[in-house]
């Protein structure tokens, strides 16, 4: 036992020397800094464009959602963010996100306070949109993507880098790739939310499981679960490789003790202020989640708002029944990506377990939109060095998916922008990596058939932009859209289980050594 103890401790210490040498001595600290810099650039050039209700009242957008929870936090004790008061109007855009984004607000709002205190003063600043204020709420948004979402991208950069040793020489082109992202940087600076800090953690997260860390992956993605409850997309990929490895342990108990620990801990810390009494902690779960929305927003390219072109769930079945039947669903679902994950844990099939997890969630969970598809696509970036065009493809069309919603933005010159961005970066010389060529029969099949769904995507967003739809049916085009993008999405979900599936038969059962 004292042996193995000791051969651990020594792999983790040289895992860690060799990861901190090729960051000096490969200079990953050089391009990630360049492209850092280019994708700050472009994210201040996003937010100088329109954002969710720009002067639309009376309740506007996510902006001014976000602006008012900054008024909230800044101007009512902690135990009134979540209740139902005559100064707390819960119908006017009330906290719906756990604790911890309260806090992220009340901080903001603590900086708006300080420079511009008209913009979340109490009551007078319902609609507030100031050229400072929006410089500041724009602020907002940058600082936490430097702060967070930046560092945990070089994070995990140099740790999937030591876990693909073939890949070093593509690390700029990954680092491009998550940073440099169309859909997230439209939605946080664009549209105006916050994805980059939940994400962000969940990036950290991943890292950490990267480099056998699993108490800090713990904590991390117990924090990402307390910023968003969305987080969650993620939970069986996490729960089910760390329980898997626990099982291999010598101890599974213990293991198991340590990481709940953890996660009951951070929870514990985060709900502290809610903790006080039962009728506090049901005030903020009855806020996280917003049945009374329905099943779904607007048209989401996921399975209950596609297939309802044909079958009326809203009609057949009650909120209730629906809600259980979307549960069900959502695990069934995800039981075969966990199953693999616990009988053959591994980090590289665990990155595929978080695109499949966050499939399910999207396709069958209750209450999906447009914005959720970020959820999918960020393992899907991770995992861009290693599957380049089930990315790119991927991308393309969750971005097509939230052009009806970043039209209403007036969002469209960024959207053209980004997007041809990325496919320059993407088929930049010497960029991404190489892919195995396809039989040659294969090819012919496969070539048509993306020139044809190209070429289809791009007609869409013509007619979308230059033609009425009939008045009978005025949300046609929104709806072939999400028909056409749900096609490709469930399309990239048969094909990630599939691989998960033929790498977890590579890892089998009883092939790893006891660990202690």
């Amino acid at each position: 036992m004292k042996k193995s103890r000791v051969t651990k401790v020594v792999k983790v210490e040289i895992n860690n020397i060799n990861a901190r040498r090729w960051l000096t001595h490969t200079s990953i600290s050089a391009p990630f800094i360049c492209v850092s810099l280019f994708a700050i650039l472009v994210r201040v050039a996003v937010s100088l464009h329109p954002y969710s209700g720009a002067g639309d009242p009376p309740k506007y957008g996510d902006f001014e959602a976000q602006r008012h929870w900054m008024e909230i936090t800044t101007n009512l004790p902690v135990k009134e963010w979540y209740q139902n008061t005559t100064k707390n109007d819960l119908r006017y855009w009330g906290l719906d996100y756990p604790p911890l984004t309260a806090y992220q607000s009340y901080v903001h709002g603590l900086v708006l306070k300080f420079f511009h205190p008209e913009s979340v003063s109490l009551y007078t600043s319902l609609g507030h949109e100031s050229y400072f204020g929006k410089l500041l709420m724009r602020w907002t948004v940058l600082s936490s993507d430097l702060l967070i979402f930046f560092p945990a991208v070089l994070w995990l950069i140099v740790a999937f880098a030591d876990q693909s040793r073939g890949h070093k020489s593509k690390t700029a082109w990954h680092v491009a790739m998550i940073l440099l992202n169309p859909c997230l940087i439209l939605i946080d600076h664009g549209h105006f939310q916050f994805n980059c800090i939940s994400l962000g953690l969940t990036v950290g997260a991943i890292a950490t499981v990267l480099c056998d860390k699993d108490l800090v992956a713990s904590f991390l993605f117990s924090l990402a679960l307390n910023h968003k409850q969305m987080s969650a997309y993620y939970a069986p990929a996490f729960f089910s490789y760390l329980l898997g490895k626990c099982l291999k342990r010598r101890n599974p108990f213990l293991e198991v003790s340590k990481l709940g620990v953890i996660v009951i801990g951070t929870f514990a810390l985060v709900w502290w202020p809610y903790l006080r009494s039962r009728v506090a902690v049901l005030e903020v779960l009855s806020r996280l989640a917003p049945f009374e929305r329905g099943l779904y927003e607007d048209y989401v390219a996921n399975f209950w708002c596609t297939t309802s072109v044909l079958i009326k769930w809203k009609l057949l079945f009650t909120t209730q029944s629906l809600k259980l039947l979307c549960l069900f669903m959502t695990v069934c679902s995800c039981l075969p990506s966990m199953f693999l994950q616990i009988r053959a844990p591994s980090t590289r099939t665990f990155l595929y377990g978080l695109l499949n997890s966050a499939f399910s969630f999207y396709f069958f969970s209750f209450q999906v939109h447009e914005k959720s598809v970020l959820l999918p696509l960020l393992p899907a970036s991770v995992l861009a060095i290693e599957e380049p065009f089930i990315f790119q493809w991927f991308t393309h069309f969750a971005l097509l998916s939230m052009f009806p919603l970043l039209c209403r933005d007036k969002l469209l010159l960024p959207y053209i922008a980004l997007y041809g961005i990325f496919i320059f970066i993407y088929y930049a010389p010497n960029g991404k990596p190489d892919t195995p060529n396809p039989p040659r029969s294969w090819s012919r099949v496969t070539s048509f058939y993306v020139v044809f769904l190209l070429f289809l995507s791009f007609v869409l967003h013509i007619i979308y932009l230059a033609v009425d739809p009939p008045k009978k049916y005025p949300f046609l085009f929104e709806a072939i859209i999400m028909l056409l993008c749900f096609s490709q999405f469930a399309l990239v979900a048969v094909y990630t289980n599939w691989k998960q599936w033929i790498l977890s038969r590579k890892s089998p059962v009883g092939s790893e050594k006891k660990l202690a």
